[in-house]
């Protein structure tokens, strides 16, 4: 019995590198589930050439609490991208607007800036880096780190971005700390915020407990 098992999986190993061997792409079936390794592909019979071009790159409504808008290509907007470890994204920034502190989890982030100027920076425990950007600079952001871009130019400020994941998700530091049922007075004390100040950040990101003290 153990001799059987050991030649089924073995012919599981060699079936399963015989398909990838063979198969350069896998175009998600976005009706099937998500997993770590991404989505189940579609049939090769249903894929077409509109499967790997994407037109939604455009400009976002910047009409918002950060002035700011993030259009994505990622794996649920651009079936292509599934399993390349690749997407990316088109950010646009309003005069006076930014993108908060976040991190990305599963990624890291190359900012190309196409019009305008960002003030964009990542920092560690122990240093912060920091760059003003012009029309042709890039800047990576290593995977994990807590990053900003800030508009500090006089006018509307457009990037590319390109993550090394087709789904890259992203953590908010304002969304995790204001848009939750955390009562205010834990925030206050975990982040030596005054209370009401905690509950005009909570009224302004949908967080609940704002009456508490």
């Amino acid at each position: 019995m153990k001799k059987i098992t050991q030649i089924l999986f073995l012919f599981s190993l060699l079936s399963f590198t015989t398909y990838a061997a063979v198969n350069d792409f896998c175009v998600a079936d976005l009706k099937g589930p998500d997993s770590p390794s991404g989505y189940q592909c579609k049939p090769p019979n249903t894929v077409t050439a509109d499967d790997f071009v994407f037109s939604g790159l455009v400009a976002g409504n910047t009409t918002n609490t950060f002035n700011a808008a993030l259009t994505t290509a990622f794996v649920t907007d651009f079936p292509g991208m599934n399993g390349l470890g690749v997407s990316a994204a088109r950010l646009d920034i309003a005069k006076g607007g930014s993108i908060p502190m976040h991190t990305h989890p599963g990624a890291t982030e190359l900012l190309i800036l196409a019009e305008g100027q960002i003030t964009a920076g990542f920092m560690t425990p122990f240093h912060l880096y920091s760059k003003t950007l012009k029309p042709g600079d890039v800047m990576v952001f290593p995977q994990g780190q807590l990053h900003f871009q800030v508009n500090s130019g006089n006018d509307k400020a457009t990037a590319y971005l390109a993550f090394s994941s087709a789904n890259p998700g992203a953590q908010l530091l304002d969304l995790l700390l204001f848009s939750n049922s955390l009562p205010s007075d834990v925030i206050a004390q975990t982040t030596f915020l005054d209370v009401e100040q905690v509950k005009k950040l909570k009224a302004r990101f949908g967080g609940i407990g704002i009456a508490d003290s």
